[in-house]
């Protein structure tokens, strides 16, 4: 059994077990990580009738995402984790969106300042897991589908933008690369930026 969060846009929390989804708690706001995040977890827990202990790792977003937002995610997993002497199971956020999707998409968030966050995908692999073509890359707002179509090689694909990850998608997604024992990971955020304003450009790659 599972919690995952993901802070890379709003807060999402859940539980997830054998592929099902025992519960998910969830906050759309970007201005509040701090405050919610302890909340939800606990919210995501009694949702699911579990305790801590029945969990087995903690699955999170390493984005990307905003600096202060996405730690905020990246710090409550490796506290959870640490407590119950548990392994953090990192995801690439975007991922947990294109699981389950049959055609070439575009995975597109909020990155602030007029900025967005993208990452382009193929079809599924053979074990219908999510291929990344491009990305995770960020770009200012309006330029996100050139960036995307220069480096699509001509494919058409289907844009899908979130307001925030949901955590039992990206629960789901490191219960089935454990079992097939894909490669998690990064190990270390994906920050669209440091913590002060970097110049804006298009398109940029995201830093770990």
């Amino acid at each position: 059994m599972l919690l995952a969060l993901d802070t890379s846009a709003g807060t999402s929390a859940a539980v997830v077990r054998d592929g099902r989804v025992l519960a998910r708690a969830e906050e759309a706001g970007t201005r509040s990580h701090a405050e919610v995040v302890g909340v939800l977890i606990a919210d995501a827990l009694a949702g699911a009738d579990v305790s801590p202990r029945d969990l087995d790792g903690v699955a999170v977003g390493m984005g990307p995402g905003p600096f202060t937002g996405l730690r905020v995610g990246i710090a409550a997993a490796r506290a959870v984790a640490g407590a119950l002497g548990i392994p953090v199971l990192p995801v690439v956020s975007p991922d947990a969106l294109a699981l389950g999707r049959a055609e070439p998409t575009l995975v597109v968030t909020d990155a602030r300042r007029r900025e967005s966050a993208w990452t382009l995908y193929d079809t599924p692999d053979a074990e219908g897991l999510p291929v990344r073509r491009a990305g995770p890359a960020h770009a200012p707002s309006d330029a996100v589908e050139e960036a995307a179509a220069a480096l699509a090689s001509g494919i058409r694909f289907t844009r899908l933008d979130a307001s925030l990850i949901p955590a039992d998608a990206l629960g789901l997604l490191a219960e089935r690369l454990l079992a097939l024992g894909r490669p998690l990971g990064p190990a270390e955020p994906l920050y669209l930026r440091a913590p002060d304003a970097s110049p804006p450009g298009a398109p940029k790659r995201v830093s770990a």
